[in-house]
């Protein structure tokens, strides 16, 4: 066989790598700037403590299944009690991942006749859910309140009779900046919509107990929301909270979760025991806050504006520079990677300054420093 069945896609790779958007897996190293384990639980002793005891009594690695096959364990379920109880909604559904939920969510709930407004910067697992269902779905403005009413408005005014879907992200997770979610439920409450919360990364961090940004909200028969088990509760997976008709709905007609092998018994272990260590060791979220707060002084000392929480942006705009700035970092033992297009808008591309308890201030420092100098290292004259 010849290379010409694989040219296009050698073709499509040169192309990228000739906009300095070709993408590669490199090996963690450095200093964690870049990781979403904002409460370092990931290799935690506790978390590996009990996977060793459940493996002690007899708690397979595989589901064998998927849950309505022979995939379902105690697991499982003990799992999806704790955390309705834990986030105080009626029942909660445990999927393989967070990107697999959010699209299962979106693909699945919203019918055809109904209406989806998604955040225009939500993440692109909510955007695929919402190409791949039924309804239909337009985009609003970031974070725009009023521009989610008029999509609804206009939709209501061409003779739009089905229920209306918000989806949105509870903090985003490449400007750190939180949604406006009194007034979304508010505007849920007038216009009879449903909204879903993307919590991946307030879960853990935010909230009461760590319960998420929408912790108030939690409970109410128009939320679903997405905890994210893969960051700071540092196993991976993802539950998906609300009523219990809607869970219910999901394991009957959710394709993503009807024919998903389930996941492992042993990742249910390792969650619960991620919600239980939220209630008993409420220092790591005090640490991390204090942390948030001493980053958002020193960036504000050069110029940006601090996001507020632990993810700190710093837009570039370059792709060429901001890798360029990134590489130059890491060289110098500061794991923060580049984003660029199409994770992000064009123009935008950034650091993705993580903060997490796998650092300290004192790194913290260091890394700004180091950015300061080789910000000045690659200017787009030097470049």
């Amino acid at each position: 066989m010849n290379g010409a069945p694989l040219a296009r896609y050698d073709a499509t790779l040169q192309g990228l790598a000739r906009k300095d958007r070709l993408r590669t897996l490199s090996p963690r190293a450095g200093l964690d700037f870049s990781s979403n384990d904002y409460l370092g639980l990931a290799a935690s002793r506790r978390l590996g403590d009990a996977v060793v005891a459940a493996i002690a009594r007899g708690t397979p690695v595989g589901a064998t299944g998927s849950r309505l096959l022979r995939g379902n364990a105690p697991e499982h379920e003990q799992l999806e009690a704790d955390a309705a109880a834990f986030f105080g909604a009626d029942r909660a559904l445990f999927f393989g991942s967070g990107y697999i939920a959010n699209f299962a969510l979106l693909s699945a709930l919203p019918q055809k006749g109904d209406l989806l407004v998604v955040d225009e910067l939500a993440h692109a697992s909510m955007h695929e859910g919402a190409q791949a269902g039924r309804a239909q779905f337009v985009l609003a403005a970031h974070n725009d309140a009023t521009a989610v009413e008029d999509a609804i408005t206009r939709w209501r005014v061409a003779g739009g009779m089905g229920c209306v879907w918000i989806a949105v992200e509870s903090l985003y997770s490449m400007d750190g900046d939180c949604a406006p979610l009194e007034s979304l439920v508010a505007l849920a409450d007038r216009h009879g919509a449903f909204i879903v919360i993307d919590e991946a990364h307030a879960t853990g961090v935010w909230g009461p107990d760590g319960r998420g940004l929408a912790a108030a909200f939690e409970g109410r028969d128009n939320i679903i929301a997405l905890h994210t088990c893969g960051k700071a509760l540092g196993a991976s997976g993802g539950l998906v909270t609300g009523p219990r008709a809607l869970c219910e709905y999901l394991i009957n007609r959710c394709r993503p979760f009807i024919y998903a092998t389930a996941p492992s018994p042993l990742m249910a272990v390792v969650a619960r025991e991620a919600l239980a260590m939220l209630a008993d060791e409420p220092m790591r979220r005090v640490q991390l806050h204090e942390r948030v707060a001493s980053a958002g002084r020193l960036v504000n000392r050069w110029g940006v504006t601090p996001s507020g929480s632990q993810i700190q942006p710093l837009v570039i705009g370059d792709v060429r520079r901001t890798m360029a700035v990134a590489a130059r970092l890491q060289a110098r033992g500061f794991d923060i990677r580049g984003v660029r297009p199409p994770t992000v808008p064009e123009g935008t591309s950034r650091l993705r300054i993580s903060l997490t308890l796998n650092i300290g201030e004192a790194d913290f420092s260091a890394m700004v420093e180091a950015l300061v100098e080789v910000l000045a290292q690659t200017s787009p004259e030097a470049i």
